[in-house]
């Protein structure tokens, strides 16, 4: 049975952040208290969030900046604190995932009493939140997450060496603005490896245990969109920028419904104790993981066409291509992982709700032989 639910208001093109206060307006906000999360000082500059402090508009504006990657437990807990008091009727989170995480994980927790670390951990573990206190607003500033379109977040412990997840049915944003004007100055790194995160989101929606009709056609179109426009954007052409948002975009409507697999599963370790990038971490994983999805795969063939290849080995060197081409390694061993450490990454890569909605079962077995593919291939085919 095909069921599919997003009920996020999504605005997208150049200059859509201008309607950040008709959106605001629309909600009707009972104190009409805004709390702005953003990941630079920058972002208070922009004209769209400046207007919101005229004292004639009467919004009750708190800005916070939060520069962070990967949030953890301990600084969700820091925000946390420095923002319950304000009690905001909508949080808006300008940025990355990762502010993006923050917003949504705060409205989950306004209203409870927590007063430390330990507690909120707790919370989060056993999912000890109702119906969100406040309401948000996602304006992504990179083009990667989808997370504006998504209702969970990621919040990493590394003392417990776990990835946490805050989700909630009731915490769909209200509304996305996905400005593409935004993101036209990350650099060029940070750029493809985000891009490659939301071809993964879209790929592992597709042939995800939980995937149905809307997000399979959500995803290859969001991969057909992204994979068009990779060269234009390694060209620094800017008009890729907007396929890159628009993209993105789409892959979140479509794991919005799915989630992630195996992918997304095995990379959280790399990221956690190797600072790997997230985009770039799962990306290296996508081939291998192919590899072992193929037979199980329904209509196997559109995806390969939209990725614009015919095999996972394809896929492996256009991969291995873009992150090079972005000055970026392209194998574990290149981002420094010892190879000594597989087997602990393989124990680590089986992340539930993630590794368990893959389409083929994998163990720690099949997860050291992804590892190990991944490790230095690319070094290996160069010289062949």
């Amino acid at each position: 049975m095909n069921r599919y639910y997003n009920p996020v208001r999504t605005i997208q093109g150049p200059g859509c952040i201008a309607e950040l206060e008709n959106v605001l307006t629309e909600m009707d906000l009972p104190h009409k208290r805004v709390l702005v999360l953003a990941w630079d000082m920058s972002v208070f500059d922009l004209p769209a969030v400046a207007a919101l402090a005229d004292p004639e508009k009467g919004w009750d504006v708190q800005p916070r900046c939060f520069c962070e990657s990967n949030p953890t437990v301990e600084q969700l807990f820091e925000i946390y604190q420095e923002t319950r008091g304000f009690a905001p009727d909508v949080v808006v989170a300008v940025g990355g995932g990762s502010i993006m995480d923050v917003g949504k994980s705060l409205c989950c927790l306004y209203g409870r009493e927590i007063h430390q670390v330990s507690e909120l951990r707790t919370v989060i573990q056993l999912k000890l939140y109702d119906e969100p206190q406040a309401r948000w607003i996602g304006v992504p500033t990179t083009a990667g997450t989808g997370s504006e379109t998504t209702c969970w977040a990621t919040i990493w412990d590394p003392e417990q060496d776990v990835k946490r997840s805050v989700e909630c049915q009731q915490n769909y944003a209200y509304a996305a603005l996905v400005d593409p004007e935004l993101a036209s100055g990350m650099p060029l790194g940070l750029a493809v490896t985000s891009a490659l995160d939301a071809v993964a989101h879209a790929v592992e929606s597709y042939w995800a245990k939980g995937t149905n009709a809307v997000s399979r056609a959500l995803a290859l179109g969001a991969v057909r969109t992204i994979m068009a426009q990779m060269d234009a954007l390694l060209g620094g052409e800017p008009e890729a920028h907007d396929s890159m948002a628009r993209g993105s975009m789409m892959a979140g409507m479509a794991f919005s419904n799915t989630k992630t697999t195996a992918c997304h599963s095995i990379s959280y370790p790399l990221t956690m104790h190797y600072q790997i990038p997230h985009g770039a971490a799962v990306s290296m994983l996508l081939a291998p993981v192919l590899r072992v999805n193929a037979p199980h795969v329904a209509e196997l063939p559109a995806l390969l066409d939209a990725l614009g290849v015919s095999d996972a080995d394809e896929l492996e060197h256009k991969v291995q291509r873009y992150l090079t081409r972005a000055g970026l390694p392209a194998t574990l061993q290149g981002w420094g992982v010892r190879e000594e450490d597989l087997p602990r990454l393989a124990q680590l890569g089986l992340t539930r709700g993630r590794a368990d909605n893959n389409p083929v079962e994998i163990d720690t077995e099949v997860v050291l032989n992804i590892l190990e593919n991944t490790y230095s291939h690319y070094e290996m085919s160069k010289g062949a």
